[in-house]
């Protein structure tokens, strides 16, 4: 499987390109600046430079083409203002879905936010009630399109812990904080099992093993 990554020098992206490459798999990863290649060809991934901030939906789509699927895991990050959770956390999500329906790539996942939601209520953080909006619209952009088998991700608070390999996967888990570790073995789960297409998902850390948890969610009717 050929699997291509927005935002591939995130936390969970590297994590989970080193999972997919380690198994075998062809891993490309979406980069802004080419001083990050060198964390990408560690983790097994081939460093593609493109940035989807000023990128056309064909240069996207170049990158696309011949993948098996693709993943949204790129975000503005943390001290970034509201301005940017626009232009990254929703315009970009939105051109890499645009450039994965041109280039024929169906298997979609998305790496969003739990509380995602683009009529957020205003609050004591507004960079924060962006994000979630950005999120949010990002999500509906998505999950409107009929070309794309798309599945949306929502973890809980993330944490650089160790993981456990455990997990709660659901419509709605409650609140709780979640490994990035497991989040990237969750992707590779949900990757293997296209009956989760069509789903939005929330992840916390929890009692099931990983491919028990994404297993059970494919068995369940939405």
């Amino acid at each position: 499987m050929r699997v291509v990554i927005a935002g591939g020098h995130g936390r969970i992206a590297l994590r989970l390109e080193r999972l997919l490459a380690g198994r075998g798999d062809e891993v490309a990863g979406v980069i802004r600046r080419t001083g990050q290649a060198g964390d990408l060809l560690a983790a097994g991934a081939e460093p593609v430079v493109c940035d989807l901030e000023s990128a056309s939906v064909d240069d996207v789509t170049r990158h696309l083409e011949g993948a098996d699927a693709a993943v949204f895991a790129a975000g503005a990050g943390p001290g970034s203002g509201a301005a940017r959770k626009e232009t990254v956390d929703r315009a970009a999500a939105v051109l890499f879905a645009d450039a994965a329906e041109r280039a024929g790539v169906r298997r979609f996942l998305v790496v969003s936010s739990m509380g995602a939601d683009p009529a957020a209520q205003e609050g004591p953080d507004p960079v924060f009630i962006a994000y979630l909006r950005a999120k949010g619209a990002a999500d509906e952009a998505v999950r409107s399109r009929s070309g794309l088998d798309w599945t949306v991700l929502r973890p809980g608070r993330l944490t650089d812990d160790p993981g456990t390999g455990l997990v709660t996967l659901a419509e709605h888990t409650g609140s709780g904080a979640v490994t990035r570790d497991d989040v990237a073995a969750t992707l590779v789960a949900l990757l293997d099992e296209p009956r989760t297409a069509g789903r939005t998902l929330e992840l916390i850390g929890g009692d099931d093993p990983v491919t028990d948890a994404v297993r059970a969610i494919a068995t369940t009717p939405a």
